[in-house]
């Protein structure tokens, strides 16, 4: 068996898939292969593929990276198997994909860690996903990125780090959530059962657009969503979140969150919607940009602040220049705009 191969074309990348090759390298593009199943302990790397229904299954102890994934919007470019009890650690490097990344832990997935460094969702559309978390009296789509636990056995723990990671651009808005990582949780959307424990979710530059019709006020979508069930260390926004539809959150928590930290702006240009939404635990959060809202009946803030453990104030805005005034929340129309003064 060898232990590294490099492919040019589907029915090379298949066969290095069927011989069990640990390290395949693609060279170029590839295009007209059926779905790629790694087994587990493989890696593959390099070039460009391009499918025609779903990408890559990722099955245990596998690494992607170096890569492009190209799958129709509404597709998954990249999955995890659910067959097997363990995933070991998946790895995504580097990665930029067309259509959905979804590791969701379900059926015989007791265990797992998933670590992520680089990967960029440029579109994907989530509209037809029927698996969806409820709380609050809403449901909430999945994102571009779904990291989601949804065992309902409260022994069931899924770790990971995620880190640089971007959804949508300013011309192609993911339809959907931007990023979504979440824990097993009950319809009012307390945690109940499996835990994902994040210990740092860092993203770049995030666009979306749910597509959500006007008149349905039980649906909603996040540019960054932390589900109930998701205990978060450290949530770093580096680049700015940008949400555009109806009913679309900008950044929102259900889950547990430390420290929350928005360092660039937050804008909401749709109907309904809210730069910061908070319906759980979170220790610190800091707002380092603007938040500005745009549309109709969007809110700046809509804070249900349980602030607790060292010291914590719930919200903290750090300015800059001689004489910072606190964080900027504007809309355009007038409505519930706040300011809080810096330290």
């Amino acid at each position: 068996m060898a232990e590294s191969r490099v492919v040019k074309d589907a029915a090379e990348l298949q066969a290095a898939v069927a011989d069990g090759v640990k390290l395949i390298e693609v060279s170029g593009t590839i295009s007209g292969s059926p779905r790629v199943v790694l087994a587990p302990g493989v890696t593959l790397r390099g070039g460009r593929l391009e499918f025609g229904s779903k990408g890559i299954l990722m099955t245990g102890d596998n690494t992607v990276s170096d890569i492009e994934i190209a799958v129709p919007e509404h597709e998954v470019a990249i999955y995890a198997g659910t067959t097997q009890p363990e995933w070991g650690t998946l790895v995504l490097k580097n990665v930029t994909t067309i259509g959905q990344v979804a590791l969701i832990a379900m059926d015989a997935v007791r265990t797992g860690h998933v670590a992520i460094d680089g990967l960029h969702v440029r579109c994907a559309d989530l509209r037809g996903r029927v698996e969806r978390p409820r709380g609050f009296g809403v449901e909430a789509m999945q994102g571009a990125l779904t990291v989601w636990n949804r065992q309902a056995d409260k022994d069931v723990e899924i770790t990971a780090e995620i880190l640089n990671v971007s959804a949508g651009t300013e011309g192609t808005p993911v339809r959907g959530s931007g990023v979504f990582v979440g824990g097993h949780g009950t319809d009012d959307g307390k945690a109940s059962g499996g835990i994902l424990r994040v210990s740092v979710l860092s993203t770049g530059e995030i666009h979306t657009d749910g597509g959500i019709a006007a008149g349905a006020p039980d649906l909603i979508s996040g540019g960054v969503f932390v589900i109930s069930g998701a205990i978060v260390e450290r949530v770093i926004n580096e680049g700015p979140v940008t949400t555009l539809g109806q009913n679309d959150m900008v950044l929102d928590n259900w889950g547990e969150v430390r420290t929350w930290t928005a360092k660039q702006p937050i804008v909401s240009r749709g109907p309904s919607g809210i730069g910061f939404v908070n319906f759980s635990d979170i220790d610190t959060l800091e707002i380092e940009a603007p938040i500005q809202t745009f549309g109709k009946g969007a809110r700046g803030f809509n804070l249900y602040i349980h602030a607790t453990g060292r010291g914590s104030d719930g919200v903290h805005y750090y300015g800059t220049g001689t004489a910072p005034t606190g964080v900027e929340i504007t809309s355009a129309h007038g409505r519930d705009s706040v300011e809080i003064p810096a330290p």
